[in-house]
């Protein structure tokens, strides 16, 4: 079967992007479609000889304003020839499921989540950081195109023939928004990357061995809607020790706001990444994600997640057992669910910390891979036939 993969861009590399290379792991023949690339994001490893990439990446000047067009990116994808395949995959939190398909041809797309700049407009807009003024200026020049393209997006929707949501959370907007059923296939964790680090060519010793650190730990992108300010605000009030990793828009607001006691790392190396993993008391998670990844890897080294009861989280953690959920998303109710972990002793940690370990194997790679698999032959096989 000649197989096709699609994803909106590669301007940034996080859980969507890890979960491509994925996919070209098992379909390695497979060209990687998109609208842009930007080949210092990718991995040594990411096969950058098979990315076809859309004129648009010919011109410099593009990469600078592509986010602010992105009322043309699904032209972008309408026009790219696929003509060529029997199945293509794509992969999406935006546009890349605006491709088209001859029959009888099979489009299956993976979906992170209906567009939340479309579909959740105003809570999006909301967390975006400007003056009143603009925020209402802006706020009335692209309603209107809001709605125009949640139409585009709703029509691109039903040319998709099968959808793979990565959650119930996402099945559920899946169904929602564009009235389309879809099958959960949860996306997965590196296993390997966290049992055992290779660090300057040295093995180290395993997760399971590390001394609980005296420090939490957030690993995020650094803009509103993740609200990692209010995480800061609750750290400084507890004088507790806060780490945190990711960059964003928001970068410079946060580091003005945080106290001494929290620190803001910026990006980081994989391997720096996941020795603070390792190393951190708990992880904190205020955020509402549609899955949310790195709840998993933090658990894949045996570190509890406190985490806003809400999206994706309520899929991954296990209230009292693998991390503790807080009901609001605020300062307050953040700070009542730290204190009250504070006070959990060693051996219930200890227990915890197994539970998290033995939870995030239901999340391997290998489960993933043949989850797809299966989906994509009985979808075929129904096809050709």
């Amino acid at each position: 079967m000649r197989i096709a993969l699609v994803h909106d861009d590669f301007m940034q590399w996080g859980g969507a992007e890890r979960l491509v290379l994925a996919l070209s792991e098992m379909y390695p023949d497979a060209p990687i479609y998109c609208a842009l690339y930007d080949e210092r994001v990718l991995p040594v490893d990411f096969p950058k000889d098979r990315i076809v990439a859309s004129g648009l990446q010919k011109h410099w000047l593009f990469k600078k304003i592509y986010r602010p067009f992105f009322f043309l990116h699904p032209l972008i994808f309408e026009n790219f020839d696929l003509s060529g395949f029997d199945v293509v995959i794509s992969s999406t939190t935006r546009f890349a499921k605006s491709i088209i398909v001859k029959p009888p041809a099979v489009h299956i797309c993976y979906c992170n989540t209906p567009p939340r700049f479309l579909w959740n407009f105003n809570e999006y807009f909301r967390s975006k950081d400007m003056p009143p003024f603009i925020k209402a200026l802006a706020r009335i020049v692209l309603t209107p195109l809001v709605s125009y393209l949640r139409l585009v997006d709703e029509t691109s929707a039903q040319r998709v023939d099968y959808f793979v949501a990565n959650s119930q959370n996402v099945r559920q907007r899946i169904k929602k928004y564009y009235r389309r059923e879809s099958v959960v296939i949860y996306p997965f964790v590196d296993l390997s990357r966290f049992v055992l680090r290779v660090l300057r060519g040295v093995p180290s010793q395993a997760c399971e061995g590390t001394p609980r650190g005296g420090f939490y730990l957030i690993i995020s992108r650094l803009s509103g809607h993740k609200k990692i300010d209010l995480a800061i605000q609750a750290f400084n009030e507890l004088g507790l020790a806060l780490k945190i990793v990711g960059d964003g828009s928001e970068f410079s607001k946060y580091r003005q706001m945080a106290k001494s006691n929290v620190e803001l790392l910026g990006r980081l190396s994989d391997s720096r990444v996941t020795e603070l993993l390792q190393n951190c008391k708990a992880f904190i998670y205020p955020q509402e994600e549609d899955f949310g990844i790195t709840a998993l890897e933090a658990m894949a080294c045996g570190k509890p997640v406190i985490a806003f009861a809400k999206g994706g989280a309520l899929e991954t953690v296990i209230d009292g057992q693998t991390g503790l959920f807080f009901s609001e998303q605020t300062a307050e109710s953040l700070k009542s669910a730290i204190l009250w972990f504070e006070n959990i002793d060693e051996v219930a940690l200890n227990q915890w910390e197994i539970a998290c370990r033995q939870r995030v194997k239901e999340f391997s790679k290998e489960i993933f891979e043949n989850n797809i698999r299966a989906f994509v032959a009985e979808k075929v096989n129904k096809v050709y036939d």
